[in-house]
């Protein structure tokens, strides 16, 4: 089976063969192809009125390295690179999507509610840190109970080391985790093992370098807006609809050319866009228009702004599903909250969650936000959210941490090495056994010991910048001032290094004892809760006594019940939720059968519709 993405952008192969080049530069008049390398050849392009440059050359095939030269002399690769093998500065390379020969023609994805997702950098995944090691290690994710891997961003850019998120070639894997005919077979082994593939998509932003768009595209950004990452694309000003295109397409091309399941965008919160409909409606309408007729295909949003309205909603008489623009959001309040409680940490954006983090726990698990419109002192006291709790509950992704969490403090820790080693097993039982959507990130299941850091490889003086930023940035602690700890450079090799996963670890001591603690956790959802959730509509109800949340959700033919007490000491006199145990840990039954929840202690239980009217 072969797959391709038509679009308007890039290099194209023609049916009769040859090559067809086509560049929107409106910013300049003429522009002149390169061919070739080390000494090209030079062909002019033809111009039209639209800023479209265009050229069919017959005798151009796969393989063919390709720029584009300006009139001022700066050559720049295609910004619809489907290949970069030199890095950003370098020429494209012309491939054949219809080279790789697919083996999941019977593969139609697998519905949201199934979803339990691994976040994974291709880089530090493995030693190797190429496509081909990542897919050799896919059989245990499956078999551990993941279900969709979720890839940080794949665009090329610059240097041997990124976290993906300073990407400028949008089209083109980098070149440093392998070709992209690997990157296919990673896809096809992950649904022969019927894992779901998601990719992490940029477009709020380009990096700080290789970005040679504003040197004959100008309309490409739109000035009167910036972005914390710097100037914003241009998606609602003059000549925005070719910009919109480009993205759209970029979109449509994973889920096409290399059958990928889905998509999370990076920060809309970030994205400047007046239109209507704006960017991201319109890309979760090209999904479930175009590859989502035949197959599961799913949207997931990182949005600050907590906007219930970009989420599944249903029809207020008949429960009917209205189309949405998202699958699903990350939930970082649900993070915020647990790593409060179990760590006691309350600096930066904790500090909104540090007065009552039990109580925002327990919101979070049964509604979805913890901020539903109320101020974020974090915030200066700015309304934060908007409600949620008649959305359902896999509408929301949640976690223990994520690249983020990890990877910004100044040393990579991981929660695991912060957390109160009692409390942080519990709080992974709540959410597991919730009927969130969980996603892990990358050796969370084994309490891996890399730290994973912050690293990027700029040109010399940028790295320079970069580095002095984060010196400024962390220099206030105590431990840096000293010289006690010493902050890791983003350019140093040993920085990536050390953020790479010892897979061994998983068979030995408390990272043995970890995998077989999120194993257990994950078989019970998988049996108990997951055929449950298909349909469920609307949030939970929660209370709290003393240190201990109680937490009930609606599922399909009954209710569940969780049960967690997350003080130092034992809470008494729980009176216990109706129905069958599935979980529980810590929990002792006293005189008149209430219930005694110890430090730590997790109880969940199914109640049967049929049970309750009993």
């Amino acid at each position: 089976m072969k797959r391709a993405h038509a679009m308007p952008f890039g290099a194209a192969l023609l049916a009769g063969g040859g090559t067809r080049f086509a560049l929107w530069a409106p910013g300049v008049s003429e522009l002149v192809l390169e061919l070739g390398e080390p000494t090209p050849r030079r062909l002019a392009m033809r111009a039209d009125a639209g800023g479209w440059h265009r050229l069919d050359v017959p005798d151009a095939g796969a393989g063919t390295r390709y720029r584009f030269c300006l009139p001022d002399g700066l050559r720049v690769p295609d910004p619809a690179s489907r290949s970069n093998p030199d890095d950003v500065h370098g020429a494209s390379s012309v491939i054949d999507p219809h080279a790789f020969e697919w083996h999941d023609g019977e593969w139609r994805g697998r519905p949201w509610h199934e979803a339990v997702v691994y976040e994974l950098h291709v880089g530090t995944f493995t030693a190797e840190g190429t496509f081909a090691a990542a897919q050799a290690r896919l059989p245990a994710l499956a078999e551990l109970g993941i279900t969709a891997i979720e890839l940080m961003p794949l665009a090329d850019f610059p240097g041997r080391w990124n976290w993906g998120y300073d990407g400028v070639l949008p089209f083109a894997p980098d070149a440093s985790y392998g070709t992209p005919d690997e990157l296919k077979a990673l896809v096809d082994a992950a649904h022969g093992l019927g894992l779901m593939v998601l990719l992490d998509a940029v477009y709020n932003h380009f990096g700080p370098e290789g970005n040679y768009l504003h040197a004959y595209c100008p309309p490409f950004f739109n000035p009167a807006q910036r972005t914390p990452w710097g100037a914003a694309i241009n998606f609602d000003g003059a000549m925005s609809r070719t910009v919109r295109d480009f993205f759209i397409h970029n979109a449509l091309y994973w889920l096409e050319e290399f059958h990928m399941d889905g998509l999370r965008l990076d920060a809309v919160h970030a994205i400047h866009d007046a239109s209507t409909p704006d960017i991201v409606t319109e890309i979760a309408r090209a999904l479930r228009d175009g590859p989502g007729r035949s197959r599961h295909v799913h949207l997931v949003l990182e949005n600050d702004a907590n906007d219930a309205a970009r989420l599944a909603q249903s029809d207020e008489q008949t429960n009917a599903p209205r189309p949405q623009p998202a699958s699903a959001q990350w939930n970082d309040d649900l993070h915020h909250a647990a790593h409060v409680l179990v760590t006691g940490e309350a600096d930066g954006y904790y500090a909104d969650f540090a007065p009552a983090p039990l109580a925002e726990f327990a919101r979070a698990l049964a509604e979805g936000f913890a901020f539903q419109g109320e101020p974020s002192a974090f915030r200066g006291g700015e309304m934060r959210g908007t409600p949620s709790g008649h959305l359902p509950l896999t509408s929301f992704v949640s976690f223990l941490q994520t690249h983020d969490q990890v990877g910004n403090r100044a040393l990579g820790e991981r929660i695991h090495q912060l957390a109160d080693p009692v409390l942080l097993p519990a709080a992974w039982a709540c959410l597991l056994l919730s009927p969130h959507v969980p996603m892990f990130f990358m050796g969370d299941e084994f309490a891996a010991s890399a730290p994973f850091l912050y690293f990027c490889d700029f040109e010399p003086e940028l790295a320079a910048a970069v580095s002095a930023g984060r010196r400024k940035e962390f220099g206030s602690f105590a431990a840096f001032e000293s010289g006690d700890l010493v902050l890791p450079e983003p350019g140093d090799p040993a920085t990536f290094a050390a953020s790479k996963l010892a897979w061994d670890e998983r068979a030995h001591g408390e990272h043995a004892q970890t995998l077989r603690h999120i194993e257990m956790l994950l078989a019970l959802r998988r049996r108990r809760l997951t055929p449950r959730l298909a349909g469920q509509h609307g949030g939970g109800r929660f209370r709290l006594h003393d240190t201990a949340l109680r937490v009930s959700w609606p599922i399909a033919g009954g209710h569940w019940h969780l049960l967690a007490n997350f003080g130092p000491g034992e809470v008494a006199g729980l009176a216990p939720p109706r129905g069958r145990p599935v979980h529980h840990g810590g929990v002792i039954v006293e005189a008149g059968k209430t219930l005694r929840l110890q430090h730590g202690g997790v109880l969940v239980m199914l109640e049967d519709d049929e049970v309750a009217r009993g």
